[in-house]
C-alpha cells in the first residue's frame, strides 16, 4: 500500500512540474498598442529553460498579417516575461488592406498572471525594438486553438509528451533559417572528334658544322659585377591592443542615465541578437571590473553596492570582439531600488556604450 502511494505521489509531482513548465508554453491572443484600434496579435511561446522561442502574428484578418520569429526570457521566480520580434518571416497583404499590421518589430515586457479558473494572462507594455519608443499597452489571454498554423503547433500540442526536449526545440527554432540549395544539373560536354591527319615526311637534317671558338686570355675576360642588394626587412608585427587600450581609445556613447538609489544595483546582460559569440568587458568609473564576459541567452548578472559609488558614475561596455554578426549588441536590464530599467547597448571597433548612474537625494 505504501509503495502504491509513493508511485502515485511521484506521478502527481511529475505531472505538476510539467504543467507548471507548460503554463507559459502555448498560444496567446489579444491586442497591443494605443489608440482607438490597437493591433491584433497572436503569439506562440515555447519554453526551453529560461529561454522562449516561437512566432508572433500581427493581423487584420487571415489574409493580411505579418509573422515574426520570436525570442525571449521567462523568470519563473518573478513571473516576468520578456520577448521581441527577432526576424520577419512572412508578410501577406490582401487585395483590400486598410492598415499594415506589424510594420515595426516590437519588444514586449509583461507579467504572467493566473487569477484562477484556468484563466491565464500576459499584461504589460510594448516598445519599438530599435528606438525603444512607447507603443502602448499589451494584453493577451491564453487560448486553446491558434488561428494560424506553423511549425510550433506540434511542439505546443505535444510539449508534455516529449516535444519539450531542448534539442528538438532548438531544431524547430532553426527551420525558417534553412535555405534550400539550388539544384545542380550535370551537363555532359559533346564528344570531341579527332580527325587523323596524314603523316608528312620530315626533311632530313643537314649536318651542322661547329666552328672552334677563339680562346680569350684571362686578362681580357669580362668581369661580372656583383650587385649590392639592400637587406631584406623583417615584416613588422602589429601587437593587438589590450582591453584597457580599447577602453581609452574608443569613443564613449551615452546610452541612458539611471538614478542611483537603494542599497544595490543589479544588472543583467544578454546577447540582444543571434547568439554569435559576443564578448565584452565592463569598466566602472574608468576601472576594469569585469573581463571576458561572453553574452548568451542566459543573463550575466553583476551587482554594485550603492555606498561604494560616487555622486555620478559611468559604466562602460567595451566590445572585446564583434562576434560572427557585427556589431556587438547587448540587452541590459537594470534593477534600481525595485524599479526595472532596460536598454539596448551597442559597441563597435570605434565606440563603447555608456550607462550613467546619478545619485538622487
Amino acid at each position: 500500500m505504501k509503495k502504491h502511494y509513493s508511485c502515485l505521489l511521484a506521478v502527481s509531482l511529475l505531472f505538476s512540474l510539467l504543467t507548471h513548465a507548460q503554463m507559459i508554453t502555448g498560444v496567446w491572443k489579444g491586442k497591443v498598442g494605443s489608440g482607438l484600434k490597437p493591433a491584433k496579435l497572436e503569439l506562440k511561446l515555447v519554453q526551453r529553460g529560461d529561454s522562449l522561442f516561437g512566432t508572433s502574428y500581427y493581423y487584420e484578418n487571415p489574409n493580411n498579417y505579418r509573422r515574426y520569429a520570436v525570442k525571449g526570457y521567462f523568470n519563473q521566480q518573478t513571473n516576468e516575461v520578456i520577448w521581441w520580434d527577432d526576424e520577419l518571416l512572412e508578410a501577406k497583404t490582401g487585395r483590400i488592406a486598410i492598415t499594415s499590421p506589424g510594420a515595426v518589430p516590437l519588444l514586449m515586457e509583461a507579467d504572467f498572471n493566473c487569477p484562477g479558473g484556468g484563466v491565464m494572462m500576459l499584461d504589460g507594455k510594448a516598445v519599438t525594438k530599435e528606438e525603444q519608443k512607447n507603443k502602448g499597452d499589451l494584453h493577451l489571454d491564453k487560448v486553446d486553438q491558434p488561428q494560424f498554423t506553423d511549425e510550433w503547433n506540434y511542439v505546443i500540442d505535444n510539449y508534455t509528451v516529449g516535444a519539450n526536449d531542448p534539442d528538438f526545440i532548438d531544431s524547430v527554432a532553426t527551420i525558417h533559417k534553412t535555405v534550400k540549395q539550388p539544384e545542380v544539373i550535370a551537363v555532359t560536354p559533346p564528344p570531341v572528334v579527332v580527325t587523323e591527319q596524314p603523316k608528312r615526311e620530315e626533311p632530313k637534317a643537314e649536318p651542322v658544322v661547329v666552328q672552334p671558338q677563339p680562346t680569350i686570355p684571362k686578362e681580357t675576360q669580362p668581369v661580372t659585377k656583383t650587385e649590392n642588394k639592400p637587406p631584406v626587412k623583417e615584416p613588422t608585427v602589429t601587437k593587438a591592443p589590450t582591453i584597457k587600450e580599447k577602453f581609452i581609445e574608443r569613443k564613449k556613447v551615452l546610452t541612458t542615465e539611471l538614478p542611483l538609489l537603494g542599497d544595490t544595483i543589479e544588472i543583467h546582460f544578454y546577447d540582444n541578437a543571434e547568439i554569435d559569440g559576443d564578448s565584452i568587458s565592463l569598466f566602472m568609473n574608468n576601472r576594469l571590473v569585469f573581463e571576458h564576459v561572453k553574452l548568451s541567452d542566459k543573463p550575466y548578472v553583476v551587482k554594485f553596492a550603492v555606498t561604494e559609488l560616487t555622486e555620478s558614475n559611468e559604466l562602460v561596455m567595451v566590445a572585446e570582439n564583434l562576434g560572427a554578426i557585427p556589431p556587438n549588441t547587448s540587452y541590459m536590464i537594470a534593477y534600481v531600488n525595485g524599479v526595472r530599467y532596460t536598454a539596448n547597448l551597442e559597441s563597435t571597433e570605434n565606440s563603447s556604450a555608456m550607462i550613467r548612474f546619478v545619485r538622487k537625494e
